[in-house]
């Protein structure tokens, strides 16, 4: 895979909007940007490298399929985001609904809630619904630093703030999300007078 120079400076929404025009290059740097991110995702809900893998390469199939209808409304990496954790809920219901499928050693597999695999995909999907009832500048904040990676000073530049100002929101962003996560109601109804 040849990458550009040009591309690789690129923000993500002008990838987003080159390869929805048909630029090959664009999408390949979308691809390579983000499959880690993707991988590691997918991996978190599963525990299964080889199903984290298949879900990477459908993840990006639908990312090709769909990228023009990113309107940038969120950042890409929350649609991304979205899409991979899609893929995982139907991962999931796939195998839920093919109760015929076997284990490696010929076991029926255990698919209910109670196990690792399950106890994944809830939390997961919990992390999910509450990272996305936060404000905007603190997802993205959240994303970039704690679901992509990136250090503080290469999160701030994505995001177009200051170091400080990213700092500042991943901080608000993890309490907010704790707060969420924590099972008084107090904690959420504080978070959400915050969304305000």
């Amino acid at each position: 895979m040849i990458r550009s120079d040009k591309n690789s400076d690129r923000p993500d929404e002008a990838l987003a909007r080159l390869a929805a025009n048909g630029s090959a290059a664009a999408f390949d740097e979308i691809y390579s940007r983000h499959r880690s991110f993707v991988y590691n995702v997918a991996f978190r809900m599963t525990g299964n490298a080889a199903d984290a893998e298949d879900l990477t390469q459908e993840t990006f199939v639908s990312v090709f399929r769909r990228v023009s209808s990113f309107r940038g409304e969120a950042s890409f990496t929350t649609w991304l985001y979205r899409i991979v954790v899609n893929k995982v809920k139907m991962h999931f219901r796939y195998r839920r609904s093919r109760p015929e499928l076997q284990t490696i050693d010929g076991e029926m597999p255990d698919l209910s809630p109670e196990t690792d695999s399950g106890a994944q995909l809830i939390e997961g999907l919990a992390i999910e619904k509450a990272m996305l009832m936060l404000p905007r500048g603190y997802r993205t904040a959240f994303i970039l630093h704690d679901i992509e990676g990136y250090k503080h000073g290469e999160a701030a530049r994505l995001s177009g703030h200051t170091v400080g100002t990213s700092k500042s929101q991943l901080h608000k962003a993890r309490a907010g999300l704790r707060a969420m996560l924590s099972p008084s109601t107090e904690s959420t109804s504080a978070l959400l007078r915050m969304r305000v």
